[in-house]
């Protein structure tokens, strides 16, 4: 009976158990209540931005450069899509219906709601150090061999592991910096730049640019970017784990698993 015992306690010392060869899931913090509202205010704003830009650029598909441009004027470029105006020349036998009216004013409310938005996130990412701990690169980070590395990786489509999952990547970083510190107060600096009210407060908003349609031109280049961003940026959320990385931008936590002995 002695030996029959120990080999019972023997066996189950060798064997571990369901519990402590289970991994431990920890849940942990990943963005702060501030971060997840702005972010989908300015994802609301965007898709409202977007729509109504569409729109906008329906009733006049021609882009110039300098002060003025109308349809008896050379375009720099021409979008070739039809028009919602007849008197645009196009080249398609038929015009598509005129909404002009609602698209300015749904584009003109969310452009407002999506400027104070930024201030909002701008001055919190400075005064909780998000933009320092978080987005700016780290000295580790500030070399071609770590930058390449990245690069590498999105262009491979390659899942980032637990450990990278969960931090950016020094190309992560350098796009953020850019959408946010040049993109977006580019798209809002020509945006208002087109403002009759804005400009004859602010002359210099226009002159710098080179004129209402330089203005124009050079909004719609950085409407197409942001729009390039944002496919690139949903591709990479799904490459990364979608419904993890929605989580965790809707409850700010995110699970994490760790293996337990």
């Amino acid at each position: 009976m002695a030996s029959l015992e120990s080999v019972r306690v023997a066996a189950g010392a060798s064997v571990p158990s369901s519990t402590s060869a289970s991994l431990a899931t920890t849940v942990t913090s990943r963005h702060s209540a501030l971060v997840r509202v702005t972010h989908w205010i300015t994802t609301l704003c965007f898709f409202a931005l977007l729509v109504s830009g569409v729109e906008i650029l329906i009733s006049h598909p021609r882009f110039y450069w300098g002060e003025t441009g109308n349809v008896l004027t050379t375009p720099l470029f021409k979008v070739p899509i039809p028009a919602s105006r007849n008197l645009v020349p196009t080249g398609y036998g038929y015009v598509l219906p005129d909404q002009n009216g609602w698209s300015r004013y749904l584009h003109f409310q969310a452009a407002w709601i999506l400027i104070l938005t930024g201030l909002l996130y701008t001055i919190s990412i400075l005064v909780t150090g998000h933009l320092r701990k978080d987005l700016l690169p780290s000295k580790a980070d500030r070399s071609w061999r770590t930058f390449s590395t990245a690069i590498v990786k999105h262009l491979r489509f390659e899942r980032p592991t637990e450990a990278e999952s969960w931090s950016y990547n020094v190309l992560q970083r350098l796009t953020y910096l850019f959408v946010i510190l040049v993109l977006f107060p580019l798209v809002i600096w020509t945006g208002l730049a087109m403002s009759p009210a804005f400009v004859s407060a602010v002359p210099a908003a226009v002159t710098l640019l080179g004129g209402q349609q330089s203005a124009r031109t050079i909004h719609f280049f950085v409407s197409v970017f942001l729009v390039l961003f944002l496919v690139v940026h949903v591709v990479m959320i799904f490459v990364a784990g979608f419904w993890g990385r929605m989580r965790a931008m809707i409850t700010g936590r995110a699970d994490t698993h760790t293996g337990r002995t």
